[in-house]
């Protein structure tokens, strides 16, 4: 549970990069959310090239912290063979989620930028990315070494107003 009141999101970075076991933790963490119909759909692109990360930081007008992380994480939908596409946002959102709780996890700052359902944001990561048909931009996730020891707020978030029981 900890990780969960630590995360927060961290758009600053040390150029310190990740490794390959950091990098496989997180997408292990990512793979193991639910999905509907154990449909899976999601497939991920670990960027580490500057020029590509640059090109992702441009992708969208929230997307700048891409260009600052030594890694980002695009996170991507099948559009073929699912059972249940209309789920498949939520089962990738769950995949997001699981790999920023580990990042919180590991003390690594992560921050989530939406890319779907922006047609024009979507395109912009497929290029950047040079993404074949058969997959859909969902979100880019920059990771890496927090330049400063991340703040969190979720812990005041709790809200009884917001609770409603019958």
């Amino acid at each position: 549970m900890d990780a969960i009141y630590a995360r927060t999101s961290v758009r600053q970075f040390t150029d310190q990069d990740l490794t390959e076991a950091e990098i496989e933790k997180l997408l292990r963490a990512a793979m193991a959310a639910p999905s509907a119909g154990n449909q899976q759909p999601w497939e991920f692109y670990v960027v580490r090239d500057a020029d590509a990360r640059q090109q992702l930081s441009q992708a969208s007008p929230y997307a700048k912290p891409a260009g600052a992380a030594p890694v980002v994480v695009v996170v991507c939908q099948r559009t073929e063979g699912l059972r249940f596409r209309e789920c498949a946002p939520q089962d990738l959102s769950a995949a997001v989620e699981n790999l920023l709780l580990e990042a919180a996890h590991m003390g690594l700052g992560a921050v989530w930028m939406g890319v779907a359902p922006e047609q024009d944001r979507m395109d912009n990561v497929a290029a950047a990315v040079k993404m074949p048909s058969g997959l859909e931009a969902f979100a880019l996730v920059a990771v890496g070494h927090p330049a400063a020891k991340p703040q969190p707020k979720c812990a005041g978030y709790y809200d009884e107003s917001r609770i409603h029981q019958l």
